[in-house]
């Protein structure tokens, strides 16, 4: 080989030359990098753990340079509210807050001491890198998932979505891609009422659910008179409604596959729309069974967490109306991201939401920014909890037009609702005693 001046060299001599070069260029581009941090705040040091080596502490992210003023969180604020919520106000050096709803039903306190603990990591923190933090609470906990931390994640999300969009003034649906539709349906809970039915649709709702009659009786081989019974509920609530209303039904997960066969088909003459559950959840292989053997939508979701979670429900094609909790999936961020997934299947997104008003604002935006929407669970629509509550016309309520998450909390009329100690209801069998699911 011959040096760049003429001349022989060795290959040994090359690869030395060559070694030395690469430490030179190492060298100078560490003090580059040291001159950099010198600005930085300085990261107190940890000792390595499992003979791992040293890694980084703080996210370069945090040193970008910044086209907007600096904005930082300073407080998280939770309060237990009624009849079974936990509310979280995000605090910031800005005069901004956010709110959101990190809540697993009957768990409140167990996630109101979850959002405790991430003060370590979201204290100073910018709350407008809503992403970045998403991945930095989910990924950092070396236990991912599951109800209790997800639940916590989405309602952290949620705040930091409406911080964001009341900085740059825009409602979260604009930053999301703006709005695909002016007017978010929803429906309303009518047990197996035909009269609660005939006064909340003339209260303006055109969409209702109910859940099957006597659902914990049913036990694991119904008799046909259960069967029967519950499709004659269902029947009652269709002739009160009428051809003109949609009418779904949950079997809560709480149907025996055999028995969930039987009702189905007693069910398809009313034309449901949907059947939310059939199976347990986690029972993907049965549910994509029974939704090979009916023309009626299959619905699940509620009990989900993250795009992995609904990844083998898509595959499988165990449903083909997905029901995200946007305080249980993974809040906005997730929920968007599952959406997509869904787009992909041919599949509508009917958002979950038996929560507060907080978790309804967040659905609306998701249903402003997404094509595949079809209809927002909700059983409150804020009287009592925000300044302007939600209105329902022909079905649908507007798409929030404010800046964030397009709701003001009233804060005065909030003091009356603080404090709770709601639980899970415990059922059993009246006939032998035994445990049900609820």
């Amino acid at each position: 080989m011959k040096p760049a001046f003429g001349g022989t060299m060795s290959r040994r001599r090359f690869a030395q030359a060559l070694v030395a070069s690469a430490a030179g260029a190492g060298g100078a581009l560490a003090g580059a990098r040291r001159g950099a941090a010198a600005d930085a705040p300085a990261v107190p040091s940890k000792p390595a753990a499992y003979g791992l080596d040293s890694r980084a502490e703080r996210s370069s992210v945090e040193t970008m340079p910044r086209r907007r003023d600096p904005i930082r969180i300073t407080k998280l604020e939770t309060f237990l509210v009624k009849p079974r919520w936990l509310f979280l106000k995000v605090h910031t050096d800005a005069g901004l807050a956010g709110w959101g709803e990190p809540v697993v039903e009957g768990r409140a306190r167990t996630c109101a001491e979850a959002v405790r603990e991430l003060e370590s990591y979201l204290l100073g923190k910018d709350p407008r890198d809503v992403v970045h933090h998403w991945q930095a609470i989910y990924r950092h906990a070396f236990y991912r998932g599951g109800p209790v931390l997800t639940s916590v994640l989405s309602g952290v999300d949620q705040a930091l979505w409406d911080i964001k969009g009341k900085a740059l003034g825009v409602p979260v649906y604009e930053l999301l891609g703006g709005p695909t539709r002016s007017r978010v349906r929803v429906y309303a809970h009518v047990g197996n009422n035909p009269e609660a039915l005939k006064k909340r649709k003339a209260e303006g709702f055109r969409a209702f659910k109910t859940g099957v009659l006597n659902a914990t009786r049913s036990g694991i081989v119904a008799p046909p008179g259960f069967i029967r019974e519950a499709a004659d509920a269902f029947a009652a609530l269709r002739e009160a409604g009428g051809d003109g209303v949609d009418i779904g039904i949950d079997f809560h997960g709480a149907i025996s596959p055999q028995n969930a066969k039987l009702l189905i088909k007693a069910l398809e003459p009313h034309q449901p729309m949907f059947v939310e559950e059939p199976v347990a959840c986690q029972n993907v292989d049965v549910m994509a069974e029974i939704a090979r053997g009916t023309h009626l939508p299959i619905a699940t979701g509620e009990r989900i967490f993250t795009k992995w979670g609904f990844r083998e429900i898509l595959e499988k094609g165990a449903a083909s109306i997905l029901q995200p909790d946007l305080c249980h999936a993974g809040g906005i961020t997730e929920t968007r991201l599952i959406a997509g997934m869904a787009e992909a299947y041919y599949a509508a997104i009917a958002p979950h939401n038996p929560l507060g008003p907080i978790s309804l604002a967040a659905g609306l935006h998701l249903a402003a920014s997404i094509p595949n929407f079809l209809c927002q669970e909700q059983v409150n629509l804020g009287e009592g909890y925000l300044k302007t509550p939600f209105t329902v016309e022909d079905g649908s309520v507007a798409v929030p037009a404010g800046p964030g998450l397009g709701i003001e909390i009233d804060e005065d009329a909030l003091k009356d609702k603080i404090g709770h100690d709601w639980e899970n209801p415990q059922t059993y069998d009246p006939r032998d005693g035994s445990v049900v699911d609820w």
